[in-house]
């Protein structure tokens, strides 16, 4: 089984977490609990019944596994404070739960052959094979630009990337409004922002 997971995915039949086709790296015993939550999902386990699984024989502490979990925050980019997948039960254990999907927007990008999707809210763009607008050419950093889409308004903006955003021939060094057919650069990637007929302006504002 493989399951999108954000940024990384969990092939199960392979016994491994990937992130884009690279191997993203867990310890054995983390990526038993990862397997363990995820065939459960959404119920939550008990700490006992989670260590009673990883570790049959043998008595651990809450640290032990305190310390996995936070290695599986890591690899899934998420925090203790910022939960999307990995659900602290307090007082009791760990759940899996997966977010639900983003809406499309029916916004796209456009570069040669390739068509990104973009999602309602925010789509980052850049070389990281980990994230959904991931575009693989050397002169786009690996997060270099976020696209965000809020009902009928899109907006681009840079993220500190090397080698620039360009809507048009002007650089973009704030939030701009994206309108349907705008030309977009990154780096020296041009790309051509699509929306639904109609649905966006042709008047550009600066927000």
């Amino acid at each position: 089984m493989r399951l999108d997971l954000g940024p990384v995915t969990l092939d199960t039949d392979r016994h491994q977490v990937l992130r884009g086709a690279e191997p993203a790296h867990l310890s054995k015993k983390a990526y038993q609990l990862l397997d363990l939550l995820v065939e459960n999902r959404p119920r939550a386990l008990s700490k006992d019944e989670i260590q009673r699984a990883l570790w049959p024989d043998t008595f651990v502490s809450d640290t032990s596994l305190t310390t996995l979990v936070n290695e599986i925050r890591t690899v899934l980019g998420e925090t203790a404070r910022e939960p999307r997948f990995i659900r602290t039960v307090h007082g009791f254990g760990y759940a899996f739960e997966s977010p639900a999907p983003a809406a499309p927007s029916g916004c796209r990008l456009l570069w040669g052959e390739h068509e990104v999707a973009l999602d309602e809210g925010e789509n980052v763009l850049g070389r990281d094979p980990g994230t959904r607008g991931s575009i693989p050419d050397a002169s786009i950093s690996r997060r270099h630009a976020r696209i965000t889409v809020r009902g009928e308004a899109a907006t681009i903006e840079d993220l500190d990337s090397k080698n620039g955003t360009w809507l048009g021939e002007m650089r973009v060094t704030e939030p701009t409004a994206l309108s349907d057919g705008d030309a977009l650069r990154l780096g020296l990637v041009h790309l051509v922002f699509r929306a639904p007929s109609g649905s966006l302006s042709s008047t550009k504002t600066v927000r």
